[in-house]
């Protein structure tokens, strides 16, 4: 699994800021043909993108390129200009529905086949941002074995339920959490939504700290001093990974290996669920060490 603690979005179009990719610490880079490059300038992003796919992953983040959603007749132009080797997935932009999915899985396949590139390769994630794609989130997650993301899309949804978008964010809380749980009963991750007051770094963490509450493992920046906060929240702490060894060890020595279900640890009683989510921690450092491992060579 892809570790993606930060998505962070380039503008397709602006080569001097695809050509710094290398340089953003993010765990994943998403190089972007839809709402931040004006419709002129979408020819001209294209084949930015395509040149620099290789290019934008050397600085060891994964790179995925955010495509315009099938109603507007451009996701075709947008496939047959990037997927091409460097590319590790797109970005479905508005995803309303699973035939929205399955469509893209299908051209995916056939571009793949057709430049020598390994079928299933090229993952896919999901945009959810309005209230047809809310509603949808998890028959469009199960569309397709690529589906690895769902992305909660803020602005575009209160734009589409008719709200205002506040920084409290109540008009948001319902899906959310929905994206949340669709995400995870697909099996997939759950990204949270920018946090577009990117000076506001007090509210940034406490918005990131209740959306990993929520259930949510990564978050979708659009400012560099966002990302280290970011990876601190959603990086299990060191008294979080010393718990789930501790718990780990206990359970199997004296519970597993003597036929119990429950044992005592620190003062409380562990069980099969809370045995569960310590390998659950244990695995997600795991991954997120390999992956920093992996940038740093």
């Amino acid at each position: 699994m892809t570790v993606m603690r930060s998505v962070f979005y380039v503008p397709g179009n602006i080569e001097k800021m695809v050509g710094k990719a290398p340089e953003i610490p993010a765990d994943l880079i998403t190089l972007d043909l839809e709402d931040s490059v004006p419709p002129a300038e979408k020819p001209k992003a294209r084949e930015i993108i395509r040149e620099n796919l290789k290019y934008a992953g050397t600085g060891g983040a994964t790179v995925y390129v955010r495509i315009n959603n099938w109603e507007t007749l451009m996701t075709n132009d947008d496939l047959e200009a990037v997927v091409y080797e460097g590319l590790s997935g797109v970005c479905l932009a508005k995803c309303g529905s699973a035939e929205n999915v399955q469509r893209l899985d299908w051209k995916l396949e056939e571009l793949e086949q057709r430049r020598g590139l390994e079928v299933g390769s090229i993952a896919i994630q999901l945009l959810i941002e309005t209230a047809k794609g809310v509603i949808n989130a998890y028959p469009a997650a199960t569309a397709s074995p690529r589906v690895n993301s769902l992305i909660f899309g803020a602005v575009d949804y209160t734009k589409d339920m008719r709200v205002k978008l506040t920084p409290e964010g109540v008009e948001q809380l319902y899906a959310r959490y929905h994206n949340a749980v669709a995400a995870r009963a697909a099996g997939c991750i759950a990204i949270d939504c920018p946090y577009v007051t990117y000076k506001d770094t007090e509210g940034f963490e406490k918005s990131t700290r209740e959306g990993r509450q929520m259930g949510y493992e990564g978050r979708m920046l659009i400012h560099p001093s966002q990302i280290e906060p970011s990876h601190k929240i959603y990086t299990p702490s060191a008294e979080d990974v010393e718990w789930a060894e501790g718990v780990k060890k206990v359970f199997e020595e004296e519970g597993i290996a003597k036929g119990s279900a429950a044992v005592a640890y620190n003062g409380k009683m562990i069980d099969t669920p809370v045995y569960g989510n310590a390998l659950t921690i244990l695995a997600t450092m795991k991954e997120i060490t390999e992956a920093e491992a992996k940038r740093n060579k």
